[in-house]
């Protein structure tokens, strides 16, 4: 990682760090009636993981690999989140999800749903930057893949001898797996997207945000 995406990174964390602060005070006023809305904002204010984690807390319940939940696996992971929610909140919740009425969601759906909305623009820079680190081309992103992007040797605690190349590659891996019981060293296009989606609500402009991510890409 250079010096200047180290910096652009940091950048990003204090942009997360607002967007939960404003999250949560928003969550305190209670004016929040749309129940999507208030589950997103319950999100946020953990901040980036908290959309993260719930994807893979409902991918993890998916056993038979139908990509869909009824309403007894949607709270079950709701409350594995463990968000504040009544049961009758989220049935609300389910039932504004399940737009047909057919008992079921789409895991995806959902989480386009439920993460911040991102104009295409956005969406475009994402992805470029997703494909920079994707070195296999493989559709997910590893520490072998970003060996090949990064340089450590900038990076404080890679020059005091605090972390190891490994160590600071699978940290920066971790931001974007949705809390620590659900590591796998693996990040899919759509959880680099999710994550970036919820720094994308903590800037108004679209040039700053395309500045941001090539910076920290140098793209």
């Amino acid at each position: 990682m250079s010096e200047q995406a180290h910096h652009s990174n940091q950048d990003l964390y204090t942009l997360e760090a607002n967007l939960v602060n404003k999250s949560v005070r928003e969550l305190e006023n209670g004016e929040e009636k749309d129940p999507i809305m208030k589950l997103r904002l319950l999100c946020l204010s953990r901040g980036a993981p908290g959309i993260l984690g719930m994807g893979r807390i409902f991918r993890n319940m998916d056993d038979d690999g139908s990509k869909a939940l009824n309403e007894e696996e949607f709270a079950a992971g709701i409350r594995e989140m463990g968000l504040d929610l009544t049961d009758d909140e989220i049935k609300e919740m389910f039932q504004s999800f399940d737009e047909d009425g057919s008992g079921s969601i789409n895991m995806t759906e959902f989480l386009l749903k439920l993460r911040p909305p991102i104009p295409q623009c956005r969406l475009d820079i994402i992805d470029q930057a997703f494909d920079k680190m994707d070195k296999t081309g493989d559709g997910v992103i590893t520490v072998d893949d970003l060996k090949n992007v990064y340089s450590v040797k900038e990076h404080p605690k890679y020059q005091s001898g605090e972390l190891s190349e490994d160590e600071i590659l699978t940290e920066f891996l971790n931001n974007f797996e949705g809390g620590r019981g659900n590591l796998d060293g693996k990040i899919t296009k759509e959880e680099f997207e999710n994550y970036y989606a919820t720094i994308s609500a903590s800037i108004d402009n679209d040039m700053f945000f395309d500045l941001v991510m090539r910076q920290a890409y140098t793209l």
